[in-house]
């Protein structure tokens, strides 16, 4: 079996399933990985506190490993003979392709590391825009044109307008209310047919729906009729991770405030790689991993059967509430004598 790395749902997998005492070979069939594999992923990543193995610390090593790799594979060091070389040339109205052609040239003179032109352009338009000045792609109204990197300056743009979890208010922060949700996918084995996951973060009710156009327009339309099927009071807030199927989030929120007649309902976004930030809808996806591994096909699966499962998972007790049910704290209904224990659960 050639090896690949964890993903994070792998890894949430992982500690669902050892943390409800499964055993190492059981854990390696449902997430598609070696037995060797597993054992070694446990043992490196035991949470230093709680003991036991921890999808965060795990994600969080290798979120650190990789950012080391990307500053490792810089090649325009602020300050360096190399990012001083392209600034002389750029002040004599050298393009960037003609110095990086030249770069690769002279480079035995030179002995400066080899980059391309667009490279160059990356640097600039990221991290020295002070340098776009000596661009000569000028236009006829003295603009500079959006030649090179012109997508990476849109996703920047997109992610500067994005409202993050930091700025949430501490209500949805301190999980108080019924109706702040997190959302997310989970990915079926033939890539292009999605379950989407929407989970409650005080009582943890899950709703799924299959999704077979994953594409944001698709993927906004479900969450809406999702969504103006529950009461207004209920739909508060929505927190995504950072994926392509949410980018209509704004069109999204217009929406939604118009249906529920709430202006402070808003939709946030984790922060990149912190998939921690979403910890209540990470663990349930894991929980629904159970019934549909990594690697199903979603083809076939039909409202009914994703209906009884999620059935399952909202109709069983939690400990973090006191052992009721989401379904039940959700809907604020219990019977009599378990009425104390709800009450309890209110802040």
């Amino acid at each position: 079996m050639p090896y690949h790395h964890f993903t994070k749902e792998e890894r949430i997998e992982v500690q669902t399933l050892f943390n409800q005492g499964y055993s190492l070979r059981s854990i390696a069939e449902v997430v598609g990985k070696n037995v060797s594999s597993i054992c070694r992923e446990i043992n490196r990543n035991k949470d230093p506190i709680y003991g036991g193995y921890s999808y965060s610390v795990a994600h969080k090593k290798a979120r650190e490993k990789r950012n080391t790799a990307l500053r490792q594979r810089i090649k325009i060091v602020h300050g360096s003979s190399l990012e001083e070389y392209i600034l002389k040339k750029l002040k004599i109205d050298w393009s960037p392709q003609q110095i990086a052609g030249r770069l690769k040239q002279d480079q035995e003179i030179l002995k400066l590391p080899l980059v391309s032109y667009q490279t160059i352009y990356d640097h600039i338009y990221l991290h020295r825009q002070e340098w776009k000045k000596y661009l000569r792609s000028i236009g006829k109204k003295g603009r500079y044109r959006r030649r090179y990197g012109t997508k990476v300056r849109e996703r920047l743009r997109e992610e500067a307008k994005k409202k993050r979890v930091d700025v949430r208010p501490e209500t949805i922060e301190n999980r108080e209310r019924i109706g702040d949700w997190e959302g997310d996918t989970i990915v079926g084995g033939e890539k292009n047919i999605h379950i989407l996951t929407h989970v409650d973060r005080k009582s943890g009710y899950l709703l799924a729906d299959k999704a077979e156009d994953i594409t944001a327009e698709g993927i906004r339309d479900m969450t809406l009729q999702s969504f103006q099927k529950l009461p207004k009071k209920k739909v508060k807030s929505i927190t995504y991770d950072n994926g392509v199927q949410f980018n209509k989030y704004e069109d999204m929120e217009e929406k939604l405030q118009k249906h529920t007649k709430d202006e402070k309902f808003g939709i946030y976004f984790a922060y990149p790689y912190h998939s921690w930030e979403r910890g209540t809808n990470e663990n349930t996806n894991g929980l629904l991993r159970q019934y549909f591994p990594k690697r199903t096909i979603f083809k076939n699966l039909t409202k009914k059967e994703l209906d009884k499962k999620v059935k399952l998972i909202n109709d069983r007790p939690r400990k973090r509430l006191n052992y009721l049910t989401p379904k039940e704290v959700f809907n604020n209904r219990v019977k009599s004598h378990l009425k104390p224990v709800l009450d309890s659960l209110k802040p």
